[in-house]
């Protein structure tokens, strides 16, 4: 089945170029089965390369998933024309009263500030909140992820040094969780940040399972079963070409940067980047959405129960 979008929604020419099978609404309602709905709460500056690589992502899954793309009710993007915003998103405060069987909440470009000095960290509490009674299971992306397990652990981020930037070998640590199927036991996963998060004080939180982690980048995946969520601090969703656009943006305003590691052939920048993640990506996310099927109530509204409940 294919992912449900605006025809007019820019991912949706993006997607079908790329042979993702893509649904216009008219004709999703026609079909006479519940999709799996799936929020994005999109925090990127640039929203429609963001929605672009998520929406590949859980629209190569055989369901259908109608994806509802939200931002924070009052903060406003310079990115992003406001005539997209307007016509494809809905403000967080238009949702809340609705359920859904996944939400992603995405990275967002303000490491260096502490949560709480983040305009929308208020909001944002409200939206993890939330998550615990209206959304069956919770995807929170690099900073989106440290957000949520700060705000329900208390974990705290940690400024490194330098970025982490490049492609990392992480070590597939779990292999009998059911999001890691057909998983590798070692490849690389796109990393850029600034921050990181310890492997020491996740472990020292009650109930938190490191899935994936990196000797040189440190813990990746993390898995909380008791608020339904996963925590990634990496990128699989990345394009081939995002890490290079950020590297190049960096290089022309004069920003110190280094060449993102083990990401150009030769650490040659002057060389096309290859995708040696794509196939790891779509496995992740393929996962997270089958558990969420098999797990996931038909009657929407007794969504916010736990999975073990669900499973009785």
């Amino acid at each position: 089945m294919p992912i449900k979008l605006p025809s007019n929604l820019p991912a949706y020419d993006v997607l079908t170029r790329e042979g993702v099978m893509v649904m216009p609404a008219d004709a999703a309602e026609k079909q006479d089965i519940r999709p799996m709905k799936i929020g994005l709460l999109n925090l990127m500056p640039k929203k429609i390369q963001t929605e672009n690589q998520f929406a590949r992502l859980i629209g190569a899954t055989p369901l259908q998933i109608e994806l509802q793309l939200i931002r924070m009710s009052e903060h406003q993007t310079r990115n992003t024309a406001a005539e997209h915003m307007e016509e494809f998103y809905l403000p967080f405060q238009e949702v809340k009263d609705q359920k859904f069987d996944g939400l992603i909440i995405t990275g967002a470009p303000i490491e260096h500030m502490p949560f709480e000095d983040v305009t929308y960290w208020d909001e944002l509490k409200e939206v993890m909140d939330w998550t615990q009674t209206n959304v069956h299971m919770t995807f929170g992306v690099c900073w989106g992820g440290m957000a949520m397990i700060n705000h329900f652990h208390g974990v705290n981020k940690h400024i490194l040094d330098a970025k982490a930037f490049g492609c990392f070998r992480h070590m597939n640590l779990a292999p009998q969780s059911p999001y890691l199927r057909g998983f590798s036991d070692e490849f690389v996963i796109p990393v850029s940040r600034w921050t990181e998060m310890k492997q020491a004080e996740i472990d020292a939180a009650p109930g938190l399972k490191t899935l994936l982690g990196s000797t040189e980048a440190g813990p990746c995946l993390v898995e909380d079963p008791d608020h339904r969520a996963l925590y990634i601090f990496n990128h699989f969703e990345y394009d081939s070409g995002t890490l290079k656009e950020e590297y190049d943006r960096d290089v022309e305003a004069g920003t110190p940067i280094n060449v993102p590691m083990n990401y150009y052939p030769g650490d040659d920048p002057a060389k096309q980047p290859q995708n040696r993640w794509r196939s790891h990506a779509h496995l992740l996310y393929g996962n997270w959405i089958s558990e969420m099927y098999l797990t996931t109530p038909y009657d929407m509204e007794q969504i916010g129960r736990s999975i073990t409940d669900l499973r009785k």
